[in-house]
């Protein structure tokens, strides 16, 4: 079983309710993931908008438990949930979290997948985090700046998330992407392996942005350092590669604020896999874009025996590698 059976299923679902109109290409992503995943989720950032548009209770469950609404509270209150947040929109990363599964005495599975969605060509900005193939519920937590998301997952994950390496054990990021979203003509929607857009080590991404920001300053006040000295400071910045002390809120002395990096990234037109670079992403079309892996096999049987007519070929990401497409025309 590999570790990202849930996207596979999510776009065998978001294929399937196409085809039967279910939703079509013009619904809002919330509403798209929401009505294929059905309770193969462990967080649903807006929750008020999956209740109260989409009809997706993300508590159903738990609440079918108790008899009776102030039980149902008494409980949620025992686990440090505030009963304000259980319809609300947190504005937390990742927009969905599937749940966690359990092979061989380990954990896996429990993808993030984040949406972006975009009127243009171009991928929407990431404002709250580099994008990466892998994060911990830990890195989670500190990019946020709180533990909401792990605790509403854990909730979700019932007896698995008392697993010990629960919180920091490595998920697969996966990103749901629609450009040219009024477009009718050009739409593209793909879901995407983080490997797309992690072409470097995000820990030599991190230092190697502020050795650009330390030279900018450099020649915008030009200021002229001998080689060796400027050698040294590189290999002192080396050893800023640690997301989560980055985005972690600075204490100053004497400062009555606590400075906070919130990282934004912008995607290079080589990483977008509906741009020009790609012309096998065609218009109108759903895809599903992975790393090639020994995966592939089991994904593409996974999927033929699900869905008719989807064609498979392979993309040389011009940064990274072969990445093989499951591709769904409409």
């Amino acid at each position: 079983m590999y570790d990202f059976i849930a996207v596979v299923e999510l776009f065998i679902g978001i294929v399937d309710s196409l085809k039967k109109r279910y939703v079509n290409f013009s619904s809002s992503l919330d509403e798209i993931v929401l009505k294929t995943c059905k309770t193969n989720l462990a967080y649903v950032d807006n929750r008020r908008d999956a209740k109260e548009k989409y009809n997706y209770d993300f508590w159903d469950k738990i609440k079918k438990q108790f008899k009776g609404r102030s039980k149902f509270i008494n409980w949620i209150h025992a686990q440090d949930i505030n009963e304000q947040i259980l319809y609300s929109k947190s504005e937390q990363f990742p927009d969905f979290l599937f749940k966690v599964r359990k092979q061989e005495n380990k954990l896996t599975c429990g993808s993030l997948l984040e949406l972006k969605d975009s009127k243009g060509g171009s991928i929407a900005s990431f404002n709250s985090t580099i994008p990466t193939k892998y994060k911990s519920l830990d890195e989670v937590d500190v990019i946020n700046g709180t533990n909401l998301v792990s605790r509403i997952a854990s909730i979700m994950d019932g007896e698995l998330a008392k697993d010990k390496s629960y919180y920091s054990f490595q998920r697969k990021n996966f990103y749901l992407i629609r450009t040219n979203k009024d477009s009718d003509n050009k739409i593209k929607i793909s879901i995407i392996d983080g490997s797309f857009f992690e072409t470097v080590p995000k820990e030599h991404l991190f230092y190697q942005m502020f050795l650009n920001i330390l030279r900018s300053h450099l020649e915008k006040k030009d200021v002229k350092i001998p080689s060796e000295l400027l050698r040294e400071i590189e290999k002192s910045l080396s050893y800023i590669t640690d997301q989560t002390i980055i985005a972690a809120s600075q204490k100053i002395d004497k400062a009555s604020v606590r400075p906070r990096l919130r990282i934004m990234a912008e995607v290079h037109t080589e990483g977008n896999p509906h741009g020009s670079h790609y012309p096998e992403i065609l218009e109108r079309t759903v895809n599903l874009i992975i790393q090639a892996s020994s995966y592939e096999e089991k994904v593409a049987e996974l999927i033929a025996n699900k869905v008719s007519d989807i064609e498979t070929f392979t993309i040389r990401h011009k940064r990274n590698g072969e990445h093989i497409v499951f591709q769904s025309k409409f």
